[in-house]
């Protein structure tokens, strides 16, 4: 069906350029030329209407287009302002309390130093009373070793000169002597 319909306009255009092949001949330039004007006129008008018709609803929904993406652009660049500002404002609170935490970090710094030597000034103390008693300790022990060294030597240098002056007869009077005082003693109980 294609085919035929196909041959069929094939036919029908041929018969229609042989006769206007025929009619231009016949007709004049004058004419041509009225003619010429005359399509170039229909072309304007049915552009025109075609146009006048499509255009303003293309442009319309264009321009809504354009709107809403300007719309979309502004809301943008609001949210983007409002973020800026927010930032801005936390960094403008962020200086001001690291400036915050600085501060009281100097303050606790000076506080601890202050304990720390307190507590330094305490231990100090201690450590040195604990050396005094150690010393006096040192120094009460020394000197009874010193007292017994030296009842210890009194008492040999006692007895090297008791040796060199006792003799035999002198050793028998003391014995005696010491016999009669524990006889007395005796008596006396």
């Amino acid at each position: 069906m294609r085919k035929l319909l196909l041959a069929l306009a094939l036919t029908v255009g041929a018969m229609y350029a042989q006769e206007s092949e025929k009619k231009e001949a016949a007709e004049t330039k004058d004419e041509l030329l009225v003619w010429k004007w005359a399509n170039f006129a229909i072309i304007v008008v049915g552009g025109g209407y075609f146009l006048s018709k499509h255009l303003p609803a293309y442009f319309g929904a264009r321009t809504s287009d354009i709107q809403k993406d300007i719309n979309e652009a502004q809301a943008q660049k609001a949210a983007a302002e409002k973020r800026s500002a927010e930032m801005d404002a936390r960094l403008a609170s962020l200086a001001a309390e690291i400036e915050k935490f600085r501060a009281e970090a100097k303050a606790e710094m000076a506080v601890e130093a202050g304990r720390i030597r307190q507590e330094t000034a305490q231990l100090i103390e201690k450590i040195q009373k604990q050396a005094e008693q150690q010393i006096e300790s040192a120094g009460s022990l020394a000197s009874r070793e010193l007292t017994a060294y030296a009842a210890k030597l009194s008492l040999d240098l006692a007895e090297q000169r008791i040796r060199t002056r006792l003799d035999a007869g002198t050793e028998a009077a003391l014995v005696e002597d010491f016999t009669r005082d524990l006889q007395k003693q005796g008596s006396n109980n």
